[in-house]
């Protein structure tokens, strides 16, 4: 449904008439432009489009209470907020400001979706404007799939948590705490029935930040719970209120993605690699030395290797990489000083581990998605 201006009364006054069209002939003259008034909107999945670059939604969807939004050049504000649901429960309502493609609607000009293995940096910045007497997070919302979607529900969702007010716990339970993009996080894992959920909590309230959208996502993809040939189809921001929440504010919301990251076996880079695995066994011990060629044109950056720790095997320790989970289908990620692999070169990393019944070697290995020939 299309937004609902704000609507202003005419009087029928001559006066006042010849003083506003004296008013517009002097900015005309003057070169002025009259400022726009912010549009309300209280349809349930009332959206907006702002900066000609984000969309903003009201999506009303837990709750058939009134609630409206004040949505201006910048980001929205909550001028109602009617209406309760249980704490223990989903929050009534998620308006937010979007980049991307969301249930049908790409936001202008957007380059998502975006292979996650393509994405060089996605910068983000965020001013939230906060109450007490509601019960709310204000979140991050980031959409991961496993193919490029426009429309419907995305397999992994990201949850950034930079506020909680009320008795509200993130989908799942705590899994531990990460350190990501200089901060430390609470971190929760979980489905909520349609989508897994990876949630980072503040641990005290952030009024405003600028970070990469990726640091979370590298957490997801270390997590198991997305792959680096997936795909980023939505940054979004804003509120999950459960009580009231009038007089919440995005301040101000900026959101791009830069893609141009190199990707073995993309049309535009046929880089092949080759993967050397060297293992020394003991009993119920073993280390493994890896070592990953580019045999490509063209670098890889920020590299991840994927393979499947045969069963009964479980990881340590790691050096010169990041290799996680310890078992099943893990993922291999550098250190600062190894994400390059040059042109024709290699990187190399080990780890030391456990194994039950017969040890054996990881059966195949993928660069970037890519599949790998074994040396």
């Amino acid at each position: 449904m299309r937004p609902t201006p704000r609507q202003t009364h005419a009087r029928h006054s001559l006066l006042p008439t010849l003083i506003t069209v004296l008013a517009s002939l002097t900015m005309l003259l003057s070169g002025t432009a009259q400022a726009h008034a912010d549009t309300t909107i209280c349809e349930q999945y009332g959206t907006a489009t702002i900066q000609n670059r984000y969309v903003v939604q009201n999506n009303r969807w837990g709750t058939s209470a009134t609630q409206c939004i004040s949505v201006s050049d910048s980001g929205f504000r909550f001028t109602q907020a009617d209406g309760a649901v249980p704490t223990n429960g989903a929050p009534k309502s998620y308006p937010s400001l979007f980049n991307g493609c969301h249930y049908t609607r790409c936001s202008p000009g957007t380059s998502l979706p975006a292979r996650i293995d393509t994405v060089s940096a996605a910068p983000s910045s965020i001013s939230y404007g906060y109450v007490d007497n509601a019960t709310y997070n204000a979140s991050y919302d980031i959409w991961l799939d496993p193919t490029p979607r426009t429309d419907g529900v995305n397999q992994t969702e990201i949850m950034i948590w930079f506020n909680r007010v009320g008795p509200i716990q993130p989908i799942g339970s705590p899994v531990g705490t990460a350190s990501v993009g200089g901060r430390t996080w609470e971190v929760w894992s979980g489905s909520n029935g349609a989508n897994d959920v990876l949630s980072f909590v503040a641990p005290s309230a952030i009024s405003s930040w600028s970070f990469d959208v990726m640091d979370f996502v590298d957490q997801a993809v270390v997590r198991g719970l997305a792959r680096s040939d997936w795909y980023l189809t939505s940054v979004q921001a804003g509120f999950e209120p459960w009580q009231g929440g009038a007089g919440l504010a995005v301040n101000s919301f900026s959101s791009t993605v830069s893609t141009g990251g190199s990707t073995p076996g993309d049309p535009a880079d046929p880089a092949a690699c080759t993967v050397s695995y060297t293992a020394t066994v003991w009993s119920g011990g073993f280390t493994a030395n890896v070592t990953v060629g580019n045999n490509g044109p063209v670098p890889v950056e920020d590299w991840r290797l994927d393979f499947t720790q045969p069963s009964g095997q479980r990881i340590t320790s790691a050096w010169n990489a990041t290799v996680a989970p310890d078992s099943g289908a893990v993922t291999a990620r550098p250190l600062a000083h190894t994400k390059r692999i040059a042109a024709g070169g290699s990187q190399s990393f080990g780890f030391q581990g456990t194994y039950t019944g017969a040890f054996a070697k990881p059966a195949g290995f993928t660069l970037n998605g890519t599949a790998c020939a074994t040396a």
